[in-house]
């Protein structure tokens, strides 16, 4: 009797210590899966404002180069595209589709020098500038936080306890290079001709 009663007490300890880490280890699932959900929303944020940029911005450039009818077209589908989204996989998507449109836009206006004067244009330029740093730190921000998500649940037992509560890989990532984004650089300066070596000297005639 004693006997049973002890491995009774061992099972029932064992059993509390089972069930003590399946729930610790699921409320951290939960935690990480909110923090991968918050850091998500704040991209969401900086994304939504440059979107709302781009209309003004597109206007501008057209006062100058209105014959640019496929940039401003791939511009307007590829935003609208981001707008109408609803899961950061195809926001993501739509992002990249918008990063290379603009990146063909910005391309565009080197061609017209007096719209880089233009005060309208660097105006908004500088507030895409200032949105596409932010945009770089949360997209990173979110992606550090995802992956952390990933490898946690991926993780002997994690992945046991995932499976029998709910939770699943999410592969949602920012994959785009960041020098893609980058508009080549003109170099305006004129080259300087190369200098001819001087001459040596003629040496005078010998007197007689």
């Amino acid at each position: 009797m004693k006997i049973a009663l002890a491995i009774l007490a061992i099972l029932l300890v064992i059993g509390l210590l089972l069930g003590s880490s399946f729930v610790s280890r699921r409320n951290q699932m939960a935690i990480k899966r909110e923090a991968v959900n918050s850091a998500w929303s704040q991209v969401d944020v900086v994304l939504q404002r440059r979107a709302d940029l781009i209309p003004n911005l597109v206007e501008t450039v057209k006062g100058f180069a209105a014959q640019e009818v496929t940039v401003f077209g791939d511009i307007a589908k590829a935003r609208s595209a981001l707008l109408s989204a609803s899961t950061p996989a195809d926001k993501i998507a739509a992002n990249q589709r918008l990063d290379s449109a603009l990146g063909r836009l910005l391309v565009v206006v080197e061609n017209y020098p007096q719209l880089k004067s233009n005060e309208n244009f660097l105006r908004l330029q500088d507030e895409l500038a200032g949105t596409e740093n932010r945009i770089a730190v949360e997209r990173r921000r979110y992606n550090e936080t995802l992956q952390d998500y990933n490898t946690y649940i991926s993780l002997f037992p994690n992945n046991l306890v995932a499976s029998m509560s709910g939770f699943s890989r999410n592969d949602a990532y920012f994959k785009a290079d960041e020098g893609a984004r980058q508009v080549p650089k003109v170099n305006f300066e004129k080259q300087k001709a190369p200098v001819a070596p001087a001459q040596a000297p003629v040496p005078a005639p010998a007197k007689p």
